[in-house]
């Protein structure tokens, strides 16, 4: 799992992060062509790309932990809870 935060201050980022971390890599860029790929106008966008390279799920607005299970189910990769792990 990857995030990725375009064109956002990296001040801005770093500082919420301090306050909210998160257990995954976080990429920040100022590439805008990333953003037209997925046709962003609204964040967060999540995007489940399966081991073949296919986009298999995407989600656009924030979905809860149900949601990205979701998706990732559809990429077929189970996601145990934090508890389970």
């Amino acid at each position: 799992m990857l995030a990725v935060d375009v064109l956002e201050p990296d001040q801005r980022v770093k500082k919420y992060l301090a306050d909210h971390p998160r257990s995954v890599p976080i990429v920040l860029t100022k590439d805008t062509n990333l953003a037209a790929m997925y046709d962003a106008r609204s964040y967060p966008i999540y995007v489940v790309i399966d081991r073949d390279g296919n986009i298999a799920g995407e989600q656009r607005g924030a979905a809860g932990e149900r949601g990205l299970r979701r998706l990732l189910s559809r990429a077929g990769i189970e996601a145990k809870p934090e508890s389970e792990e």
